[in-house]
């Protein structure tokens, strides 16, 4: 798998913490350096542990099932991009937020605007929430010839960048690109799964 195909699947997993930390900069009034780098650490660093988890598990087996790891990396691209096509095609608004600038229609806003606290108690389960997935991937990389050290940093700094993008997206236009960068990512990932299968049977005709 070579960086292309990398940076895509990283771009593809980066969309649900982009979209999340759009959600949260929809509650500040302002982005400063600190705030963005906190949040993007959060997503960046569990974005990059989980595909980890998945590999070291998923390695102990990938020489009992190599003649079906097309198909496995496949199924776990496609239904991962599947779920994410599907969720941004529901009406929902960002669940995650306190108050925005417009008026909520998922829940009631208490008065004013209060914006999203950033400790380990709000942060750990959006981080870990947008970071399961990559859990599937990191098993798909058990069956290539993938440098899991680089795979794991590109991911976790594309998702990084991406989150503080998204932050500060939030702040400014609100939550109306959040179901459009889902789209994205979920179609990214189905087509990068579609590609793994090709390329296998490509190699053997």
């Amino acid at each position: 798998m070579n960086f292309i195909e990398l940076f895509l699947i990283s771009l593809g997993l980066s969309m649900d913490a982009f979209a999340v930390a759009g959600c949260i900069g929809l509650t500040m009034k302002k982005v400063t350096i600190k705030k963005a780098l906190i949040v993007g650490l959060y997503f960046g660093i569990f974005q990059a542990i989980m595909p980890l988890i998945g590999y070291l598990v998923a390695i102990q087996f990938a020489e009992q099932i190599t003649q079906y790891d097309h198909w496995i990396v496949f199924g776990l691209l496609s239904f991962i991009g599947i779920k994410m096509i599907l969720n941004s095609l529901k009406k929902n608004n960002c669940p995650d937020r306190t108050c925005s600038t417009t008026p909520c229609t998922d829940r009631k806003c208490p008065a004013g605007k209060q914006e999203i606290n950033l400790n380990p108690i709000k942060m750990l389960p959006l981080a870990i929430a947008t970071s399961i997935d990559a859990l599937a991937v990191g098993v798909s990389f058990a069956f290539f010839s993938v440098n899991i050290v680089s795979a794991v940093s590109i991911i976790g700094f594309t998702t990084l960048v991406l989150s503080i993008i998204g932050l500060k997206i939030g702040s400014i236009f609100g939550s109306k690109f959040k179901s459009k960068a889902e789209f994205i990512g979920g179609t990214i990932l189905v087509l990068m799964g579609v590609f793994a299968l090709f390329e296998h049977f490509e190699i053997l005709f």
